[in-house]
């Protein structure tokens, strides 16, 4: 490996640059505060702050409970998969990497090539999310603006270094975690009669029929969107490249997942099942005056609650798209290191930032962008139904190859003791988001299928990313002949 400087300082206060050749390695710079931030505000978002409602309305409070809980259990579960991994090979490439070594080069190729379409595809949904939620401020002021400004920030935090993104990422993350314990203590001074006016106690989980609405069926639908709301919490392990000692930081930000899904999410959609009744018509709305958790300031009187809430979805929108091309961006690198994608999407700059793959990634993700305002907006309702089962499919191949690792370390003789962090409940925790991601992909549509006629257009349009990913796949294991590997011959090397 060439050798270089790993960001010392000189006495003439110079940027060090390589002594030869290239950065053939990316840079350590990530904390373990950065990592835990970044877990969690991949979490945070949109999904709670706005769907909650609607799975609240669907399922009831209870309903809700249900589904929320099931998904966190297996995010758990899966987190500690990865963690185990990541702290034993902590490389950029994670889940396509880990395929590669552990199941079939194939599978990897289309993990990785998945995973960067993915959230590539992210960088678009949310500069056309960031242009709605400015309308609320500025109206008549054109779209464009405000996407370009909103992809310019993405670009700089990602270009400037590793730790300028996890620094944004760890204050973005701080203000929805602030947000959050906000609203479960104004909300639970509300309940018992101390804010708002009267104690209002259990009264609306029992109205109607209960507080589980709609039977298996409502639920079953709460828990696909569940899905989507954690999707992001993968994104540990694309930072393991980059984070400070990761066999001591990676274990300590997974174990504080579980108690972060509690609290975040179940105590949250609990405390707004107690407030505002589940068949409230507001909650369906997909409109940030009508989000149960600005519901429940105006009700606390906190004055201009909904422009409070628009800044703050604003930056878990910003959060997103900024984690969307860090990890993307990674991905596309780690896959040019492979021979997996054009070589020149493998340098990296004297800072250790892959410029070429950023540029790459966020001019897709800018067309993608613009092609929302042509066709009225087929192009790019397309693109978004496409990349709709990605982050199944990724958590899916995190399931398939933690399997395979723990198999492969014990059939090589390798000492489960020696291993940085260990996962529980090993092949429980594996096979079980492995059947919770398989019934979420499946039954991604269900209701296509129900009636008189299946719709099958609405069954294209949701499924298509599983075909493309399934051809992908194939088309490069018929190509480079590729075959499943053996567990004798899995390869352990450490080295990024």
């Amino acid at each position: 490996m060439d050798d270089f400087y790993h960001g010392q300082s000189t006495a003439a206060g110079a940027v060090p640059v390589a002594k030869k050749g290239e950065l053939t390695k990316l840079k350590r710079k990530l904390k373990s505060r950065h990592l835990t931030m970044i877990s969690l505000g991949g979490s945070i978002g949109t999904g709670l702050f706005l769907a909650s409602g609607g799975a609240i309305h669907s399922a009831g409070p209870g309903g809700a409970l249900l589904a929320y809980a099931l998904i966190g259990v297996m995010v758990y579960f899966l987190m500690t998969s990865l963690a185990e991994m990541a702290a034993y090979m902590p490389v950029a490439g994670t889940f396509s990497t880990y395929a590669t070594k552990f199941v079939d080069p194939a599978l990897g190729f289309a993990l990785g090539w998945n995973y960067w379409y993915n959230w590539a595809i992210t960088i678009a949904a949310e500069l056309s999310a960031a242009t709605i939620i400015m309308k609320f401020w500025f109206p008549h002021m054109p779209s464009i603006v405000w996407s370009a400004a909103c992809l310019l920030i993405m670009f700089l935090l990602n270009y400037l270094s590793v730790k300028g993104f996890g620094e944004a990422e760890y204050w973005f993350a701080i203000i929805k975690v602030v947000t959050v314990i906000a609203f479960i203590i104004v909300g639970a001074l509300m309940i018992f009669g101390i804010m708002g006016g009267k104690t209002i106690g259990f009264s609306n989980f029992t109205i109607a029929d209960g507080p589980v609405h709609g039977g298996f069926l409502a639920v079953l639908g709460v828990f696909m969107a569940a899905g989507f709301s954690f999707q992001g919490t993968e994104l540990l392990g694309v930072a393991a490249g980059e984070s400070e000692d990761p066999e001591k930081t990676i274990p300590r930000a997974v174990k504080s997942v579980f108690w972060r899904i509690l609290l975040f999410y179940i105590l949250a959609i609990f405390v707004i099942g107690l407030l505002i009744p589940f068949t409230d018509s507001r909650l369906t709305a997909d409109d940030i005056t009508m989000s149960p958790f600005t519901i429940v300031f105006q009700r606390a009187g906190i004055a201009f609650a909904a422009s409070v809430m628009n800044a703050i979805i604003l930056t878990a929108v910003l959060s997103a798209g900024n984690s969307g091309m860090y990890a993307s961006t990674r991905m596309l690198w780690e896959l040019a290191r492979d021979g997996k994608a054009p070589k020149f999407l493998g340098k990296l700059d004297k800072r250790g930032v892959p410029v070429n793959a950023l540029i790459v990634t966020a001019l897709v993700g800018t067309v993608a962008f613009l092609a929302s305002f042509f066709g009225d907006g087929a192009v790019y309702n397309w693109l978004l139904n496409a990349s709709g089962l990605s982050g199944f499919i990724a958590w899916l191949g995190i399931a398939i190859s933690h399997y395979r690792f723990r198999r492969a370390y014990v059939a090589q003789g390798k000492a489960l003791s020696d291993l940085p962090y260990r996962s529980k409940w090993f092949p429980f925790g594996p096979l079980f988001a492995f059947a919770v991601c398989t019934v979420v992909i499946l039954g991604q549509n269900y209701q296509a299928f129900l009636g008189d006629h299946i719709k099958w257009e609405s069954v294209f349009v949701s499924y298509i990313g599983l075909p493309i990913f399934i051809a992908v796949w194939l088309i490069y294991k018929c190509v480079k002949k590729t075959k499943v590997v053996s567990l004798r011959e899995c390869d352990f090397n450490r080295e990024p």
